[in-house]
């Protein structure tokens, strides 16, 4: 079915109202929710609000919790999230850290004891649209197994880098999953009935496969890179724990607190106008879309596209025939 924005906005927030936020807290929730939906990012926009609420009635996020510094190093400073919503503590980090970068011309701010920030690019958004070079990511709980393993040992540690548009245009944004596909793409492909474009991990009698509610079963989705993104992988989970004195994959297996409950993030923020003037910056980041743009397209290709492009098609869809929701995700959001 399609909504409006308004309308998914102001029943995301009667939801998260309902589970305890308050209304300004709730308010923000349900703009990141919305604006995620809105971008095409359903897996971390509206098909997770039915999930954050059962976090929030379970007590595994805490609605009234707010972050603090424990930590002020300069460049660098250590926050605990408190179990709060994991979309404020996000923010928070990354004002944060664009204040740092403002001081210092670079920031660090590591987030530990908090909880799912839904969608990573959210925040790399955030900053390059405010002028801002950012890295970022967060570990999870162990949701992948390891190359050459069966069982489950890493997290899905999303990633991502984002830096200023072209000429005011969309911010080039990379949010990725350390698996060839996030287990939230895998919902949704399911969802419409369809098969992945690639093979995505292995079944439960160990065949690699496309079918993703196989690979939903058995929880063995293919880290992206093979044994590259398993290292991958396993990198990010440590030094998120060092980077912000939180904990990793197998504290959060231990604690039993859902999705990230008690996850480490990192987010790095750097005012590229202390390294490059601007005139020249968005000159070297038009050329560099430019020539990879006017490659040959391959066989079958449907076309070239440089890191955060992508949310234009669905901005253009949604604009005309409304946001999409899978009807049952929306009935599921009603009954809450």
């Amino acid at each position: 079915m399609r909504v409006s924005f308004e309308q998914l906005q102001a029943e995301i927030k009667r939801v998260f109202v309902k589970y305890g936020l308050s209304e300004e807290k709730a308010e923000t929730c349900a703009r990141i929710h919305a604006e995620s939906t809105y971008d095409g990012i359903y897996s971390h926009g509206v098909n997770r609000v039915s999930r954050f609420a059962d976090y929030l009635q379970r007590g595994w996020v805490d609605a009234d919790a707010d972050p603090v510094i424990e930590r002020d190093c300069g460049a660098i400073q250590v926050v605990n999230g408190n179990l709060g919503p994991g979309v404020l503590n996000a923010l928070f980090g990354a004002d944060q850290a664009m204040a740092l970068a403002d001081r210092y011309g670079i920031g660090l701010v590591g987030i530990r004891n908090t909880t799912h920030w839904m969608r990573g690019g959210t925040y790399g958004k955030y900053v390059a649209e405010k002028g801002y070079v950012g890295i970022m990511w967060t570990n999870t709980e162990a949701c992948m197994p390891p190359w050459g393993a069966k069982e489950c040992r890493l997290g899905n540690n999303p990633f991502v880098m984002a830096c200023p548009g072209v000429d005011g245009g969309p911010v080039m944004l990379l949010d990725m999953a350390m698996s060839q596909y996030a287990y939230g793409k895998l919902q949704v492909t399911r969802l419409a009935g369809k098969k992945l474009p690639f093979p995505g991990g292995f079944d439960k009698d160990g065949n690699v496969t496309d079918d993703p509610g196989a690979i939903e079963e058995s929880m063995r989705i293919m880290p992206m890179g093979y044994w590259k993104g398993s290292s991958f992988a396993f990198m990010l989970d440590i030094l998120g724990s060092l980077l912000s004195d939180g904990v990793g994959a197998v504290d959060m297996n231990a604690a039993t607190k859902g999705s990230c409950g008690g996850c480490s993030q990192v987010m790095i923020v750097v005012d590229p106008k202390k390294t490059m003037d601007s005139g020249r910056m968005a000159e070297t980041i038009r050329r560099a879309a430019e020539y990879v743009k006017s490659a040959t397209p391959a066989e079958h290709s449907s076309g070239i596209h440089v890191p955060g492009e992508g949310c234009e098609r669905f901005h253009r869809e949604h604009d005309e025939q409304g946001i999409f929701v899978d009807d049952a995700v929306w009935q599921e959001i009603l009954a809450l």
